[in-house]
C-alpha cells in the first residue's frame, strides 16, 4: 500500500511539472481542448482541425436522476432535436392516417399506436448518430476522449474517468462548450424521486402512459403535442404564460390549437408534491394560484419541463475567477466568445444572452475555430435568427415578436400586417384552421424594414427558414409584395398579405 501511494504521488508530482514545463516553455499538448461533445463542441473541434489545429474534445454525460445515459452528441442528438423531430413526425402521421380516410384511403379496424417500435426505431437513429461523430472526429484526427472536463488554469484541463482516474491536458486555448441540461423543481417532495424530464423520455422502453408536462416551455409543448398525437392521455400545466419569450398572440393560437387536438390544460397552478401509490400510479397534488384551493390527479408519468441549467458547477470556473451571470449560473461572454479570462471561450447554451439553438451554437463553434486558427475575423450575428416550434400546429418565427417591436419603436411606429388562411390540405380533410395564421411586423415608415414574421401552420420551419434569409438581407415589405409566389402553398400567403391590424378590417383570406 506504502508504495502503492508513493507511485500516486509521484505520478502527481509528475504530471504538475508536466503542466509546469508546458507553461514556461510556452508549448502544449493541443493547440485547442474542447469541453463538450454537443453540436457545437463537436462542430468548434472539427473545423479548427481541418484549419491544421491539433485539438481534443472531452465529453462525459452524466446519468439522469433515472439513469438515461447516452452517447456523443449532446442534447440535440441524442435527447433533443432529433428524437423530438421524429416523434412529432410520429404524430403528425397519427393525423394524416385520419385525413388520409377522406381523400379515398379504405382503413378498416381502429388506429393504433405502439410505442415501444417507435422507441426503438429512434434510439436506433440517434445510436447511428453517435457512431457518425466519433468516425468524423477520428477522420478529422481530433483526439476524442471520453472524460469528465474541469480547468485547472487557463491553458490546463483536468480529465476524470467514470473510474476516476485523471488525465491532464495543456492546450493554447480552452473552449467550453457544454451546454445545460434539464432542472428539477427543489421545492417539490417526489419531484426527483418520481419525475422525469426530457433527457428520459425519448430513451424510455415502454409508453410513459398518462403523462402531466410541468411547464410551458416550447420543450413542455412539444412533449405534450407528440404524446397527444400518438394516442396518449397528455396534460399540460401552465404557471403563468406559454411560450415566454415567444410572441404571445402566437402562443395563444398554439396552445388553442392543442387543446382542440386534444392536449388538456391546468392553467394558473403550481404543483405542490408527488406521491407514489401501492398501485404505482403518481398521485400530484397541486395548488391553484388563483383560488388557493388543492386539487388532486393521477398519472402514470410526470414530467418536468421547467427550465434548463447550464453546466458549468463542475468546471471549477470560479477558482479561476471566470465570470458567470449570478441569476443564471451562465458565462458571460464577449462579442468573440471570450470570457474574463485570457485563452479561455464559451459559446452556445453556456454563454449569458445566446440563443439556446443549435445552428447558432454550430455557427459560433465554426467561427470561433476560425478566428483562433488566425484563419477570419468574422463574429456570429446573433440577430434575426430563426427557429420553430414543433407543436401539432408548428409555429415559425425570425426576427422580433410584436410586443417587442413595439417596445423598441414604439407602437405607432411599426406596422403589422396578417391573414388567417386555410391550407388546401385542410380542405378536403375538413380540417379546422381557425389558428393557421401568419404577420409581417414592420417598421411603419420609410421602406417599412421587415422586423419579425410570425407563422403558423403545417411545415413552419421550412417556410420560416426561407424567409429568414430576407430579414438577413433587409427585407422590406415591399420586397415581400415584388415576390411571387409557389401556388397552391401555405408560404405564398406571405407574399400576398395586405390586411393591417391597425385597419380593423378582416384578415381572412378568401378564394384560393
Amino acid at each position: 500500500m506504502a508504495a502503492l501511494c508513493r507511485c500516486r504521488h509521484r505520478w502527481k508530482r509528475n504530471n504538475c511539472l508536466h503542466v509546469l514545463t508546458r507553461n514556461l516553455t510556452g508549448k502544449y499538448d493541443y493547440d485547442l481542448v474542447v469541453i463538450g461533445g454537443g453540436s457545437g463542441g463537436l462542430a468548434c473541434s472539427k473545423e479548427a482541425a481541418q484549419l491544421g489545429q491539433k485539438v481534443a474534445v472531452l465529453d462525459y454525460v452524466e446519468p439522469t436522476a433515472k439513469g438515461t445515459k447516452w452517447g456523443l452528441g449532446g442534447t440535440c442528438v441524442n435527447v433533443g432535436c432529433i428524437p423530438k423531430k421524429l416523434m412529432h413526425q410520429a404524430a403528425l402521421l397519427g393525423t394524416a392516417v385520419k385525413d388520409a380516410q377522406k381523400y379515398g384511403w379504405q382503413i378498416s379496424g381502429p388506429i393504433c399506436h405502439d410505442w415501444a417500435t417507435m422507441a426503438d426505431a429512434v434510439q436506433n437513429h440517434v445510436r447511428s448518430l453517435n457512431w457518425g461523430h466519433r468516425v468524423q472526429l477520428q477522420d478529422k484526427k481530433v483526439k476524442y476522449l471520453n472524460l469528465r472536463g474541469s480547468l485547472l488554469d487557463e491553458h490546463t484541463v483536468r480529465g476524470l474517468t467514470k473510474a476516476g482516474k485523471e488525465t491532464l491536458l495543456t492546450a493554447k486555448n480552452i473552449v467550453i462548450a457544454t451546454g445545460g441540461r434539464p432542472k428539477y423543481p427543489t421545492n417539490i417532495p417526489g419531484a426527483m424521486e418520481h419525475g422525469m424530464t426530457s433527457d428520459d423520455i425519448f430513451w424510455m422502453k415502454t409508453s410513459p402512459g398518462k403523462t402531466l408536462v410541468v411547464g410551458a416551455s416550447y420543450v413542455a409543448l412539444e412533449c405534450a403535442g407528440f404524446l397527444t398525437g400518438i394516442g396518449l392521455d397528455a396534460t399540460v400545466m401552465v404557471r403563468s404564460i406559454a411560450l415566454r419569450g415567444f410572441d404571445q398572440q402566437m402562443a395563444g393560437l398554439v396552445t388553442d390549437y392543442m387543446e382542440a387536438y386534444g392536449t388538456k390544460f391546468v392553467k394558473e397552478c403550481v404543483p405542490k408534491r408527488v406521491d407514489k401509490l401501492s398501485s404505482g400510479a403518481l398521485q400530484v397534488t397541486w395548488t391553484d394560484t388563483h383560488t388557493g384551493s388543492e386539487h388532486k390527479d393521477t398519472y402514470d408519468s410526470v414530467l418536468w419541463a421547467v427550465g434548463r441549467a447550464p453546466e458549468t458547477k463542475a468546471l471549477g470556473l470560479d477558482k479561476l475567477g471566470v465570470q458567470l451571470k449570478k441569476e443564471s449560473g451562465k458565462i458571460i461572454v464577449g462579442a468573440d466568445e471570450s470570457t474574463s479570462v485570457p485563452n479561455i471561450f464559451a459559446f452556445g447554451d453556456i454563454g449569458e444572452g445566446r440563443p439556446e439553438l443549435t445552428p447558432t451554437a454550430v455557427k459560433a463553434g465554426k467561427l470561433l475555430a476560425r478566428r483562433l486558427a488566425g484563419h477570419g475575423k468574422e463574429l456570429m450575428n446573433y440577430d434575426n435568427v430563426a427557429t420553430t416550434v414543433f407543436t401539432p400546429l408548428e409555429y415559425g418565427c425570425v426576427g422580433l415578436s410584436e410586443e417587442e417591436a413595439e417596445e423598441r419603436h414604439g407602437k405607432d411606429g411599426i406596422e403589422v400586417y396578417h391573414a388567417f388562411y386555410k391550407p388546401l390540405e385542410f380542405s378536403v380533410a375538413e380540417r379546422d384552421a381557425s389558428q393557421c395564421y401568419l404577420k409581417v411586423v414592420c417598421e411603419r415608415g420609410g421602406d417599412q424594414k421587415i422586423l419579425g414574421l410570425h407563422f403558423t401552420g403545417p411545415n413552419a420551419g421550412e417556410v420560416t427558414q426561407g424567409f429568414a434569409l430576407g430579414l438577413q438581407c433587409g427585407a422590406t415589405y415591399c420586397h415581400l409584395l415584388q415576390t411571387v409566389g409557389i401556388h397552391p402553398t401555405c408560404a405564398e400567403e406571405l407574399t400576398k398579405v395586405n390586411i393591417t391590424k391597425r385597419s380593423g378590417l378582416n384578415a381572412t383570406v378568401s378564394g384560393c
